[in-house]
């Protein structure tokens, strides 16, 4: 066996500097489906921050190899595309199950989610969690009830402290000793 080509080589290594880069990867069985309804697929994930590419497999399996976990490989099977998500891996995977109810031919693998594989079954997890979004305006949410809490606390404390000071000054008065 000689060296590989050059153009070979490229792609292993783009595929890799995508790997490395997602903060996650969803795999993908797209058997049959049209280059239209892929085209448009591509469309609708990309402001999501999903990307949808199709490269051969033992590329693919060859950039895994290079630093990626051992089982992402046996998702690599048949025809198979990547969707490598630079943020809400949720969304992404939202969308993908979206498409895949209305395109049967379109069936998720698994994934990726940082140096994690997934299965089937985890990676449709993901498109039920809450968006990005939605979590962030939980946490701050939670973030500002204790913090209404702590300012009702801090505004109460001299009120408190003046009402203290009152019944003291009564108690004594009414001791005789004001």
């Amino acid at each position: 066996m000689g060296n590989p080509r050059p153009e070979k080589v490229a792609v292993v290594d783009d595929v890799r500097a995508r790997l490395d880069q997602a903060d996650a990867v969803i795999v993908t069985e797209y058997r049959g489906l049209k280059v239209k309804d892929l085209a448009a697929l591509r469309r609708s994930l990309a402001p999501l921050g999903g990307e949808y590419r199709i490269f051969k497999n033992t590329l693919v399996r060859i950039a895994a190899d290079q630093g990626g976990p051992g089982s992402f490989a046996e998702l690599l099977v048949g025809p198979t595309a990547l969707t490598f998500v630079r943020g809400d891996a949720a969304a992404v995977t939202k969308a993908l199950r979206d498409f895949a109810r209305a395109n049967p031919l379109m069936v998720i693998k698994g994934g990726l989610l940082g140096k994690s594989v997934l299965g089937v079954e985890a990676t449709v997890a993901l498109a039920d969690l809450p968006s990005r979004e939605v979590l962030l305006a939980r946490l701050a949410g939670g973030l500002a009830a204790p913090m209404q809490a702590l300012a009702g606390l801090l505004a109460a404390v001299p009120r408190n402290f003046a009402y203290g000071l009152a019944a003291l000054r009564d108690q004594r008065e009414a001791a005789g000793e004001g």
